[in-house]
């Protein structure tokens, strides 16, 4: 009974497990010995998704030694991703307080980041203990008319994506807006997402791109996405800083654009030493005719001298 809590209840008593020690540490080795015991078992199931089991390869039976080392490797290696998969998995599923395999099921890798799913996020918050379940409020703000948005187009000139400004015409399309609320348990302040529109899933390009479930079914991504709003404010623990699924396809990716600043100082730069440069060599220029006009001037003196002897031949002085 030391693992059990008893509570008391008009109806009867009703048995609550404790909740397990949260995390483990990576560098006991005892510990990590374990969870790779744990981790091969998930690995080895068909239960979980794709990304927790290993990809092998049959080795073929007329094989060379050498291939069959080099598959057995490939293979090796496969092995080791999927328990290194599993045990991050297990890793969150004790930090949150929730099944592995449940994590594993809600958790994707989107683009190479691994995002949780909007109905995982919307239990765990029911599911907690510390609010009460959330709720959606809708409101219908007419039809929403023509909305201007940026979309990004391939470009085949420029070899890029480039910044168009589009028009949508949404005369025929309802401008419904969600809400997320609950409250803390025992409180009666109300907590509140912030507002998630058709209007502004359109000008997020979340209405507009291709495949987008947004058209199809608006009220569910509407309650998906203020769901996760409200986590992000006000339990972003219970994500884990991480983004659902429809967040992260719903990103778009911009090709970098680099400005050319630097590139312009680095010319003027140049510019000027060039002319400082060219100015140094100026100086003495303007200089090289004062000694000329000194020479010159020294030169009728010294012209002058040899005609003293002239004079002094015809009176030698004695």
């Amino acid at each position: 009974m030391s693992n059990e809590i008893q509570k008391q209840n008009p109806t009867g008593v009703v048995m609550q497990t404790a909740p397990a020690t949260v995390g483990f540490n990576f560098f006991d080795p005892v510990q990590f010995e374990t969870m790779q015991r744990v981790c091969k078992m998930f690995a080895s199931s068909d239960l979980v998704p794709d990304t927790y089991k290993p990809k092998t390869k049959p080795i073929p039976a007329n094989a060379s030694p050498e291939v069959i080392a080099a598959m057995q490797a490939e293979n090796k290696a496969a092995m080791d991703k999927a328990v290194a998969n599993c045990m991050i998995a297990v890793e969150v599923s004790m930090r949150i307080g929730a099944s592995p395999l449940m994590v594993m099921q809600n958790m994707a890798v989107i683009y190479g980041r691994p995002s949780w799913s909007s109905k995982f996020l919307i239990a765990t918050v029911n599911s907690c203990g510390r609010f009460e379940p959330l709720q959606f409020r809708f409101t219908d703000k007419g039809n929403i008319g023509k909305v201007d948005y940026v979309d990004y187009v391939w470009s085949d000139h420029t070899r890029r994506k480039e910044a168009v400004k589009k028009t949508l015409d949404g005369t025929n399309i309802r401008n419904l807006e969600c809400v997320a609320y609950t409250t803390k348990k025992g409180s009666k302040d109300v907590l509140e997402s912030a507002p998630v529109s058709i209007q502004l899933a359109i000008e997020e390009r979340w209405f507009t791109k291709d495949g987008s479930k947004w058209r199809t079914m608006p009220r569910q991504m509407l309650m998906y996405r203020a769901a996760s709003m409200w986590t992000n404010a006000y339990a972003p623990e219970l994500s884990m800083g991480m983004r659902t699924i429809e967040e992260q396809q719903d990103i778009v990716d911009v090709e970098f654009e680099e400005i050319p600043t630097t590139p312009a100082a680095t010319s003027t730069n140049v510019a000027s030493t060039i002319s400082m440069e060219d100015a140094k060599p100026a100086d003495p220029t303007p200089a090289t005719p004062e000694p000329a006009e000194s020479q010159a001037s020294a030169a009728p003196v010294e012209e002058s001298a040899p005609s003293a002897p002239e004079t002094s031949t015809d009176n030698p002085g004695f």
